[in-house]
């Protein structure tokens, strides 16, 4: 006689509601998501210390849920708060906790330009024990086989079917049960990414800022520490404190912080705000796989904008050590994102980050206009896979670059500024010379020092300016609609 299939527990039902109010709307976002993975947590605790349950447990992530019956007249300014047109829209919800602020603000935008209330309720999609837990310094998930039962028979476990990526590359239009997409990321990829954040970057995502530097240099690091710390002695910057890697933060200038003894993989560092409006430092070391990497991960946070500055090769003799290229576009020969992006797409500049870069230099270094020209040249920049690249035969990358009109060359810009176009997320470029390989200045030792004394504070003090100008503009004008499609998710 067949043995019967086990039953399945859940935690106490939650209905599903309407709501015209977004920050009610996510208070009871909030209570579905914690009486469900406090639900999981306190079984999973139970079973990993008596062992296998007599039943399958699961619970359920909460959803948000638009209909809309017509074609509404909306601010076409806006790239974000509305939907395409009539229909039902849907989108799991994680963390509503973590991203509270982020989702009042679409949920009333939403209500705002269509007039129609919210469904909160519970989802179809269980969640992954895994992710329930994350972040429980009590609790931890064993590697399978260390238990005495497996653990996909009694919980839910990660479910690739529902971690991709398909919204953003546009390749699902629908979700299962025929509602639209509400929301760029799915529920389980949000997951996904914010416990892959806290493996890369040992700080946990709640300090991340809304204004991401990337990097490719240790030395940014430093000069980062320095920067933050003056800050903090001026309240009127508005700055509230500084986290370092194991997430240590700080508030007062002159208080300690420990190197770890062994680093993470991409070191990272946050200038905080109250309002989440700080600048987060990034050191993705060098390489297009870790530059992926990196932004496929801090995209599901939603930042307003990324801007790289790194360090890359001059192409142009006429060009000098220290100085700077601003990218209005990208050669990619990085090939990491080629399968989700292709490479025929265009990555267009954006006005409002460009401007802002151009005139943080201006400020910094205190030249304008046609004097400007002597440290800076815009033009494409070409990012590559092969960080020898120099012992190619070079009649052909040469050839290449030439036809491009690339005044610079690197391994990482390219490769953040498409994943910001993939992931709708403000992007730029601006990039420091540190060798001209094509004109017999070679990156060596020597060479280099007196480069990254003079050179490395000054350009980081562009970004953080840039940055600081971006935070001054309305968050639609940063925005841009050129990262938006045919028919978009209505969240940013």
């Amino acid at each position: 006689m067949s043995k019967p299939p086990l039953s399945t527990v859940f935690p106490p039902v939650h209905d599903a509601r309407s709501f015209t109010n977004a920050a009610e709307a996510v208070d009871y976002l909030i209570l579905i998501y914690s009486s469900a993975t406090e639900f999981l947590t306190r079984a999973f605790s139970h079973a990993a210390t008596v062992g296998k349950p007599d039943v399958r447990l699961r619970a359920y992530y909460p959803e948000i849920r638009l209909t809309v019956t017509q074609h509404d007249k909306i601010d076409s300014r806006l790239s974000y708060g509305h939907v395409a047109g009539p229909g039902t829209y849907s989108t799991t919800i994680t963390r509503p906790d973590l991203f509270r602020n982020y989702l009042i603000g679409q949920i009333d935008l939403l209500m705002q330009n269509h007039g129609v209330p919210v469904q909160i309720g519970p989802s179809d999609t269980p969640i992954p024990v895994h992710f329930a837990v994350a972040g429980n310094q009590d609790v931890a998930i064993p590697q399978e086989g260390s238990l005495t039962f497996s653990l996909r028979d009694m919980f839910d476990v990660p479910d690739l079917a529902t971690m991709n990526d398909d919204i953003v590359n546009g390749t699902r239009t629908y979700n299962e049960d025929g509602s639209r997409p509400l929301a760029p990321f799915t529920a389980q990829r949000v997951d996904y990414s914010l416990a892959r954040l806290s493996h890369y970057t040992a700080t946990d995502a709640v300090h991340f800022q809304n204004y991401v530097l990337f990097t490719n240099y240790q030395f940014y690091v430093d000069e980062f520490e320095a920067f933050a710390r003056q800050a903090l002695r001026d309240p009127a910057l508005g700055y509230t404190s500084f986290v370092a890697t194991g997430n240590q933060e700080i508030s007062k200038p002159d208080d300690l912080i420990t190197t770890p003894a062994k680093l993470p993989q991409m070191p990272t560092y946050h200038l905080k705000r109250a309002d989440g409006d700080g600048i987060t430092l990034v050191n993705i070391g060098v390489g297009p796989s870790n530059a992926k990497t990196a932004t496929d991960h801090i995209a599901v946070l939603r930042p307003h904008a990324w801007l790289m500055v790194g360090h890359c090769a001059g192409l142009r003799n006429s060009q000098s050590l220290g100085d700077f290229c601003l990218a209005h576009a990208y050669l990619r020969e990085d090939h990491v994102l080629d399968d989700d992006l292709p490479i025929w797409v265009p990555i267009p500049a954006l006005a409002e980050i460009q401007i802002a870069l151009q005139e943080a230099v201006a400020d910094v270094t205190q030249l304008e206009g046609y004097e400007l020209k002597r440290i800076m040249r815009t033009g494409t920049v070409a990012t590559i896979d092969n960080r020898n690249w120099e012992l190619r035969d070079q009649s052909g990358p040469v050839r290449r670059l030439s036809q491009s009109r690339a005044i610079a060359l690197d391994m990482e810009s390219a490769t953040i500024a498409a994943n910001g176009f993939r992931f709708r997320v403000p992007y730029g470029t601006l990039l420091c010379v540190s060798d001209k390989p094509l004109h017999g200045e070679l990156k060596l030792p020597g060479m280099a020092t007196d480069f990254y004394k003079t050179q490395v504070s000054r350009h980081l003090q562009i970004g953080i300016r840039a940055m600081e100008r971006l935070r001054q503009m309305p968050i639609g004008r940063i925005h841009s609609r050129k990262l938006r499609s045919f028919e978009e998710t209505a969240f940013l």
